[in-house]
């Protein structure tokens, strides 16, 4: 396919994806002098099946795969270069040919609060409608807050924040990186600590899947790659891939440096949808080991949840 574009980026057309999108070729100018004229960098929006369906959560519509098959695909049959995922929507296997060539510096990965009717999540009252399409959140609301009620919630950060403002929710949650990335982030009420809100795995990261082959692109994008940012996500997809985990389970994982700088710890916690079980599990080592402690913890988490967990979680 012809192009007059040195590098053709695939993208949804949100607009916290268009802002990524375009963060990624802002980088790629500044890493590459062929890159920095206008014009050498496409940004091509894609439509998923994530985008198009609006009536019902991702995981009774199949799961986090939807946000990026349309992509991938494009990418598969030449029509881009490369594509820009929030790696918190990337399906734990990649499609064969496919790799993610890399991670950029990470974004503050918690969880935001907006609500006109408490301060914080301790303080909502009883009964609260809080509206969110993430199991995991779900699960952590009704696991601190049995009290209230959770709604699904579907949109972007502008139409969730709409509906909220309508009065259609008594509360909603976002991520802060996405926030701070549309310039947005004062407007949330309340930061929630991870203590709080575990948040999604590789929430607040970005990521710039290539063609294999194609070492031209991989050359190009290889130099945006943050080795420290990319070790953190390492260490939380693995605990995902050891659990077998989609949007159909409530799983969350950070990991974070340790203060000393001698290498990473892990939290993660894996929760029934109603936030009537939990189980938590946290490693720390180093950095060079980021895989095997989140295989670690995802085999720790298996065997304290038991097959019965399992069960009940496939019964949802």
């Amino acid at each position: 396919m012809a192009s007059d574009f040195l590098l053709r980026l695939g993208t949804r057309g949100s607009p916290l994806a268009l802002a990524q999108a375009q963060e990624v070729r802002r980088r790629l100018a500044a890493a590459h002098g062929d890159l920095a004229p206008d014009g050498a960098v496409e940004i091509v929006t894609i439509k998923t099946t994530g985008d198009r369906i609006q009536d019902r959560t991702l995981a009774e519509a199949g799961g986090k795969g939807l946000f990026t098959k349309e992509i991938e695909d494009a990418l598969l049959d030449k029509r881009i270069d490369a594509a820009v995922h929030s790696m918190k929507d990337v399906p734990t296997w990649l499609p064969d040919g496919l790799g993610m060539v890399a991670i950029l510096p990470r974004e503050d990965p918690r969880d935001a609060l907006f609500s006109d009717q408490g301060e914080t999540l301790a303080t909502l009252p009883a009964g609260t409608l809080v509206g969110t399409a993430s199991l995991r959140r779900q699960a952590q609301v009704l696991l601190a807050r049995p009290d209230l009620k959770v709604v699904p919630l579907r949109g972007n950060v502008q139409t969730r924040l709409r509906k909220l403002a309508e009065g259609q929710v008594g509360a909603t949650l976002l991520a802060l990186a996405g926030l701070k990335r549309l310039g947005v982030a004062e407007q949330a009420t309340a930061i929630l600590s991870p203590e709080e809100m575990l948040p999604a795995v590789a929430q607040g990261a970005i990521g710039i899947e290539t063609r294999l082959e194609d070492t031209r692109t991989r050359g190009y994008i290889a130099a945006l790659n943050d080795s420290a940012s990319e070790r953190r996500v390492a260490a939380e997809r693995a605990c995902l891939e050891t659990l077998d985990g989609s949007c159909r389970t409530p799983i969350a994982a950070l990991s974070e440096w340790r203060a000393e700088g001698a290498g990473l710890r892990l939290r993660t916690l894996i929760c029934l949808p109603d936030g009537t079980e939990a189980h938590r599990a946290t490693r720390e080592g180093a950095a060079d080991d980021a895989e095997r402690l989140g295989r670690e913890a995802g085999e720790e988490l298996r065997a304290a949840a038991g097959p019965a967990f399992f069960a009940a979680l496939a019964a949802y």
